[in-house]
Formats: C-alpha cells, sequence, structure tokens
C-alpha cells in the first residue's frame, strides 16, 4: 500500500522516532509498504517518520528497484564509525524543490535489526553512506536543511512558505 509522504514542517519529521521492538507481520508489511511508497515518490530512501510513522525504521534501495539484492531494510539503526568527508547535493521526499549541498561522512558502518530482528553491520561508501546518514538523521528528527548554513535554511524556509502560500505545498 502507498503512504502519502509527509511534508515539512510535519512534526512527526522534527521528532525522533521511537525503537521497533516487535518484528512480526505488521512490521514487514510496513517495510513492503515504505519500500512501495518510496517507489511511488521516486526516492531512493524512506524512513518511517516520512509516512507518519515514528518508529525506528528506514528503507533504501539505490538501484531504484532494478537489483533486488540492493534493497535494504534498516531497523533500529546507529551509526557506528564515519570516515572522512564530502559535500554532495541532497533532496528529500518531504522536502519536494529543495536541494542543496551537505557535508557528510564519505564512510560509514551501520549496525541494524533485518525484519526478524537480527542485528547485522554493514560498510557503506559513497552514495550508500550518504543515504544511511540521511535517513538515520530523520530517525533522529532531523532534516538537512538543519545540516546546511543559516542563510541557505532561511532561503529554504521561505520558499517552502511562499509554496504554502500559493496552495502547491
Amino acid at each position: 500500500m502507498v503512504h502519502p509522504i509527509v511534508k515539512y514542517p510535519d512534526p512527526v519529521l522534527q521528532r525522533p522516532a521511537e525503537p521497533v521492538t516487535e518484528f512480526d507481520d505488521a512490521l514487514r508489511t510496513l517495510v513492503d509498504d515504505m519500500f512501495e511508497s518510496m517507489y511511488d515518490a521516486h526516492g531512493i530512501g524512506l524512513a518511517a517518520p516520512q509516512i507518519g510513522v515514528p518508529k525506528r525504521l528506514t528503507v533504501i534501495d539505490l538501484s531504484f528497484q532494478k537489483n533486488p539484492e540492493e534493497k535494504l531494510a534498516l531497523i533500529n539503526p546507529r551509526l557506528l564509525a564515519r570516515e572522512g568527508k564530502v559535500i554532495e547535493e541532497e533532496g528529500c521526499l518531504s522536502l519536494p524543490e529543495i536541494r542543496e549541498r551537505v557535508a557528510r561522512s564519505a564512510r560509514v558502518r551501520v549496525r541494524a535489526q533485518d525484519v526478524h530482528g537480527n542485528w547485522f553491520e554493514r560498510e557503506c561508501e559513497e552514495l550508500l553512506a550518504r543515504a544511511c546518514q540521511h535517513e538515520i538523521d530523520h530517525l533522529d528528527g532531523i532534516l538537512f536543511i538543519f545540516r546546511i548554513s543559516a542563510l541557505k535554511r532561511d532561503f529554504a524556509l521561505r520558499k517552502i512558505r511562499k509554496l504554502q502560500r500559493a496552495g502547491e505545498w
């Protein structure tokens, strides 16, 4: 089932998400729904708060359905290690039409649970490292516009207010 994407400034996007404690069929259905919702919105990553579910769960697929083996569900994820620094442009399904350059670690090691509750670790580089950091930020109630300069953030927020007034947000 496709869920609508929650847009900023919805409060669910700015609060830390709750840990997932039940690893059951309902969770597996939610993960499937999140992938479907992400693909429908033409994204490569989606955190549960972005569909209004305040749980520590995110899905990522850099191949955008081309390689099922690249689908990644991270439940209760946390970053164990960071290395390097890369500044690249980012966008967000919850902030459509806003794109800015954001500094992120070039490589990260993530620890998370799978849909069955099993813990695993994953080394991530390049775009996957960026996607993991972006999505884990969502789970911590942080949007990428809060990782850019105050001037650029103010410009982005003014653009959002203008779109809201025009009924386009």
